[in-house]
């Protein structure tokens, strides 16, 4: 069964941020503990950020923000609570902006939407030619069924022609993150440090972006 993607609006925030604490605990609990990866979403994905993020793409040709639209069956699943057995399926990789801008008090009836996943590409600020996929995240309850691919694949449809390559990171330590991204055709091409936890090292992957017609 096929997922509906399309592009994501301001009604959808709170369920993005939800999203991703959902996966990074389900992700990186192990790996930075619950309570650092409660810090980094509340920094990262700050309700108003996130919001400045999606409002950015529909002025700009060049960023994309997309949502996976929960099936009927899915509605409902998406909690913080959210816990999973298994390795992850989520590819985290973060955007550069780090602006105070969450609201984490915010009414939560304000933010009545729910997602499946959802994806984020910027422009990589060396390279025009690269689109960055700065945050992709699937709500743990679909792991494994598809939502995943079924974003970077609409990603794609969105960047191709506007860009060549497409690019992101992953912690080394994310082994099903990193599984996912090389059965999406990406490969490895770098890998640094990561400023989350000393000793951290991501890996940077690349793909090109095919042309539709080949």
């Amino acid at each position: 069964m096929t997922r509906d993607v399309r592009p994501a609006t301001l009604e959808d925030v709170w369920a993005i941020h939800e999203t991703a604490r959902a996966s990074w605990h389900a992700a990186y609990d192990d790996i930075l503990g619950a309570e650092r990866v409660d810090d980094v979403v509340d920094e990262w994905y700050a309700l108003g950020d996130l919001e400045s993020a999606i409002a950015g793409t529909t002025d700009r040709a060049d960023a994309v923000f997309l949502v996976a639209e929960p099936r009927t069956a899915d509605r409902g699943t998406h909690t913080r609570e959210t816990t999973v057995d298994g390795p992850s399926a989520a590819v985290n990789a973060e955007a550069n902006s780090r602006t105070d801008g969450g609201r984490p008090d915010a009414d939560r009836t304000e933010f009545d939407r729910e997602c499946a996943g959802f994806v984020h590409a910027i422009p990589w600020p060396e390279d025009d030619s690269v689109a960055y996929l700065a945050r992709l995240h699937v709500s743990p309850d679909v792991w494994r069924d598809g939502t995943g691919t079924a974003l970077v694949t609409a990603l794609e449809d969105e960047l191709r022609g506007s860009f060549d390559r497409l690019r992101l990171a992953v912690l080394a330590d994310n082994d099903g993150g990193r599984s996912f991204a090389e059965s999406r055709g990406f490969d490895p091409v770098s890998r640094r440090p990561n400023g989350l936890a000393a000793g951290l090292e991501e890996y940077v992957y690349e793909k090109p972006i095919a042309d539709a017609n080949r």
